[in-house]
């Protein structure tokens, strides 16, 4: 199994260097050359695994014996799903009215990225405990376009980065630094350096970073943003990756949704929910399953599209907030950035340009490389695109899609609530609208990326009470550990400074020096 770029201007690679590369040299996103095509047979024997059993059968389709051998991933795997709190790691609540919401977040952070995130921190740390390197994983926020130019303008191939970050606009889900916190948490070839711009995330999602107390977590909170808004976080970061002799000597790397390894492992949230919700397998024809994603970057709903590619019967819907880039795009091929990005109850959800729907047009289009890049380029220089009508047509015919105001995730919130005394979070309310809203025919299942209780404002809102499980209201009693980052210091130095300590210690410990490049 080998990965190419979506835009066609790269060599192939394998798993460990589609892991450790992000967006490929020529911007692109890496996708598996050959999209594996599942039988009745298999579906039928995959039908009574479990969600950590199904991860495994798929990740070895991607994921070859001779580079890692199935004992060995089966290991990782179990691993990375050993401290999630729900026995079956991800699980099925049967609502009323037809109602099935599928819970990704019972990992440590309540969140659905804690599923990807796992993996891939077991997944690096058997390549760098292999071949005796260390890597520095810089967390912080900036747009991934930009991260992107970053790396086809000034990087060389030699630096190997994925580099993708959490957004912490006000009220934002803040889930992806706390996640990749624990993924590498304790691991002793990693390094993980986290900044956070104080008051632009909840209490809860800034406690679940700065209270990890590991000699490899590093947490610096940014005080005083005098824009009113975080992008004074941005600068140190982007300062680091784009000097190309620091970046190298360091081992930079990020972890973001771009990253192919996040992507492969979401592709079991749709097997695990076709099984659980399908009424039979023994029938002349396989049986639909709908299943409902809500959407941001667009990395869980092109795992949804992979899916269905391998052979699931699925019917994709891909449900957004007010920040409809994607709707637009599947309704009308209008692909096109709107003026400001819109501040909603959905927060993780208020992104201008999902980055991931350049693999689903690749997959749709016949991996077309040539017609991608030039699709792209457009859209990277004007923000404005308009698909071609044959590519508008497969789009539309694999997706279907719906919008939601706040108004609309407020109801939804309160109307699961007064049915099922159950909790939603906002971003799985918006699902749950697109279900109460239209008529189905076939079971439906709605994915859940968060638990409720990380958006307590949100849940005022609608009028409830919310439920704060108490491995979260301990936090507030834990020890916490951030470095602060005043306002007339140079960050990017003291970030530098740290990062720099930490390789001297790591030399020490190893008596070798940092390696540099892969």
């Amino acid at each position: 199994m080998e990965y190419v770029s979506t835009r066609g201007g790269t060599r192939a690679v394998d798993f460990e260097g589609a892991l450790f590369s992000g967006y490929a040299p020529d911007g692109g996103l890496f996708m598996p050359q050959r999209i594996p095509s599942l039988d009745r047979d298999t579906l039928q024997r995959w039908s009574s695994l479990s969600y950590p059993e199904l991860v495994k059968e798929l990740c070895s389709l991607f994921v070859p014996a001779t580079l890692v051998p199935r004992n060995a991933l089966n290991e990782l795997i179990d691993r990375a799903f050993s401290r999630f709190r729900h026995k079956n790691v991800v699980h099925l609540s049967r609502l009323k009215d037809g109602l099935n919401v599928l819970e990704l977040w019972h990992g440590v952070t309540y969140a659905f990225k804690d599923l990807s995130l796992s993996c891939t921190g077991q997944f690096l740390q058997y390549f760098l405990e292999k071949k005796q390197k260390h890597v520095n994983i810089l967390v912080g926020e900036y747009d991934s376009l930009e991260e992107r130019a970053v790396m086809q303008g000034r990087l060389t191939q030699q630096f190997f980065a994925f580099l993708v970050l959490p957004r912490f606009e006000t009220g934002t889900s803040g889930d992806t630094g706390s996640s990749a916190i624990e993924s590498v948490r304790g691991q002793k070839n990693v390094d993980i350096f986290v900044l956070l711009p104080k008051g632009f995330c909840t209490q809860i999602q800034e406690l679940q970073m700065t209270t990890v107390i590991e000699d490899n977590i590093h947490v610096f909170t940014g005080w005083h943003c005098s824009h009113g808004n975080s992008d004074e976080i941005d600068e140190p970061i982007k300062e680091l990756f784009a000097d190309v002799d620091f970046a190298g000597k360091y081992n930079l790397m990020s972890l973001n949704s771009v990253n192919w390894s996040r992507i492969m492992v979401q592709i079991a949230h749709y097997f695990y929910a076709y099984f659980q919700c399908t009424p039979s397998l023994d029938t002349s024809q396989l049986p639909m399953v709908e299943i409902v994603v809500p959407t941001g970057g667009g990395g869980n709903i092109t795992a949804g599209c992979i899916a269905q590619k391998m052979g699931l019967p699925v019917r994709l819907v891909t449900v957004v907030n007010s920040n409809d880039i994607i709707h637009r795009t599947i309704q009308h091929g209008d692909f096109s950035v709107a003026e400001s990005v819109k501040a909603t109850l959905a927060s993780a959800m208020d992104i201008q340009e999902p980055y991931n729907v350049e693999r689903i047009l690749w997959l749709l289009s016949g991996s077309d490389s040539h017609l991608i890049k030039t699709l792209m380029e457009q859209f990277n220089i004007s923000k404005r695109l308009k698909l071609p009508k044959d590519l508008h047509r497969k789009l539309s015919e694999t997706l279907g899609s719906c919008s939601s105001s706040d108004q609309d995730i407020v109801g939804a919130m309160r109307r699961c609530w007064e049915e099922n005394q159950y909790l939603l979070c906002p971003h799985s309310a918006v699902a749950a609208h697109y279900h109460y809203s239209q008529p189905h025919s076939i079971p439906r299942c709605c994915l859940a990326p968060a638990s409720a209780a990380k958006f307590q404002d949100a849940l005022l809102q609608a009028g409830l009470v919310p439920q704060i499980p108490p491995e979260i209201t301990a936090l507030t009693a834990m020890e916490t550990r951030s470095t602060p980052l005043e306002r007339g210091q140079d960050w990017a130095q003291v970030l530098r400074g740290r990062i720099e300590a930490v390789a001297q210690q790591w030399e020490a410990q190893t008596g070798q020096s940092a390696p540099q490049g892969r």
